[in-house]
């Protein structure tokens, strides 16, 4: 069994799903919410080449399909940072994910709390840290922003150690912002631009512009909601540098923070060595999804080299380009402990609300424990390098070259 929401599937039971891929779940919500609101989830910067390169990047990882062994019941739950989790994967860190549909943080953290996964909670979150924690009963790790205001940040650690926070998740890849050009053409801004098109777009998005009216009225309309309940009055300013978060930032923050610490956005092996050596108790490896420097590598690829560097014991977590079960067990087989899921959450909320998500995860982790069946293994833990079909060929070439 997977956990109780999708031992149905696992059984091979007739369980009704109104999405089946994220795929589809994106070309729903693409149709279902506002341009504006769809282009800010799905965007990236510059020619946006690099969010595409990182789903290809997995799609052309081969794996070893293994036979007779029994694999009748797989378990998909696993262990990290000192936590037990029921799925390889949680759902990354992601600002204002309340664009997508109104009360989009609450149900990702219901679902959290449902299937035991950590649900990273963005410093831009549309609901507060502390109600996020207590929806997913625990489950949710907080993701830390170096902001403009030095008070801000001292009070974000401050109220992420009151609520119950064990994991803080250092984002050190936004030093500057980058150009995202569907945001610019949209004239997406924050706070909102009223405009005509702004108004076409949403009055010919009924269901979206409806739903978030009616949400206003008890939530108000959807905002940074740590920055709106800070007592210092901070203003979320989406373009800000959050370029205080250096070594000295890091340093200090590793003396403050008693919980785990991850630092999340590192593509550099040397960048990852010196992380580790500060005393990081993870490295997440990230390339924001393409959002940021268009030109830099695959996040597999990153994910490979840094695993070749800091050896094996260091836990790593990856997020880029995940569309499916398939792409988290490559991702694990890669040298990832654990994995994230980004914008396939979002098109899961956007194409149907809570409902959608959860068909979303259903999905994925149904396909991840078929996968994990059909490479020869019962556990998560058991996922290895020798489960890529390079790991094979390359030992048969070389026993042939040494015979």
């Amino acid at each position: 069994m997977i956990c109780c929401k999708t031992s149905a599937l696992q059984k091979g039971e007739n369980v009704s799903k109104s999405l089946l891929s994220v795929q589809e779940a994106r070309i729903r919500a693409k149709k279902r919410i506002p341009q504006m609101m769809f282009d800010f989830v799905d965007g990236a910067s510059g020619d946006e080449s690099l969010c595409g390169l990182n789903s290809r990047a997995l799609d052309e990882i081969r794996l070893m399909p293994r036979v007779l062994v029994d694999v009748a019941e797989r378990n998909l739950s696993c262990r990290i940072l000192g936590q037990e989790t029921g799925l390889p994967f949680g759902i990354a860190p992601m600002g204002m994910c309340s664009l997508s549909w109104p009360g989009a943080d609450r149900y990702m953290a219901r679902e959290a709390a449902a299937r035991r996964f950590p649900l990273c909670v963005s410093t831009a979150s549309s609901a507060t840290l502390e109600q996020i924690i207590e929806d997913a009963e625990g489950h949710a790790w907080f993701q830390l922003y170096a902001d403009q205001s030095g008070d801000f940040v001292d009070e974000l650690i401050e109220r992420a150690k009151v609520s119950g926070y064990e994991v803080l998740i250092l984002t050190v890849d936004v030093p500057i912002p980058s150009v995202r050009t569907r945001d610019l053409r949209n004239g997406f801004t924050f706070p909102m631009q009223w405009g005509p098109r702004q108004i076409w777009d949403f009055a010919t998005h009924p269901l979206w512009s409806l739903a978030t009216v009616a949400n206003s009225f008890a939530a108000g309309m959807p905002r940074p909601m740590n920055y709106v309940t800070s007592s210092f009055g901070t203003k979320f300013v989406r373009n800000a540098s959050r370029g205080r978060a250096n070594w000295s930032f890091l340093e200090m923050l590793r003396d403050r923070w008693l919980g785990k610490l991850v630092v999340k956005g590192v593509q550099c092996p040397q960048d990852a060595l010196q992380i580790k050596a500060m005393g990081a108790d993870a490295i997440y490896v990230s390339n924001h999804g393409g959002r940021q420097l268009n030109a830099a590598p695959t996040t597999i690829e990153s994910l490979v080299a840094i695993r070749k560097a800091v050896g094996s014991t260091m836990p790593l977590i990856f997020d880029g380009g995940i569309r499916s079960g398939e792409h988290v067990i490559k991702a694990l087989a890669s040298g990832a402990n654990f994995a994230m899921l980004g914008r396939g959450a979002m098109y899961g909320i956007g194409a149907a609300g809570a409902s959608g998500l959860s068909d979303i995860l259903d999905v994925i982790s149904s396909e991840a424990s078929s996968v994990m069946g059909l490479i020869g293994h019962k556990s998560v833990t058991e996922i290895s390098a020798a489960n890529l079909a390079a790991t094979h060929h390359n030992n048969l070439s070389k026993g042939l070259d040494d015979a």
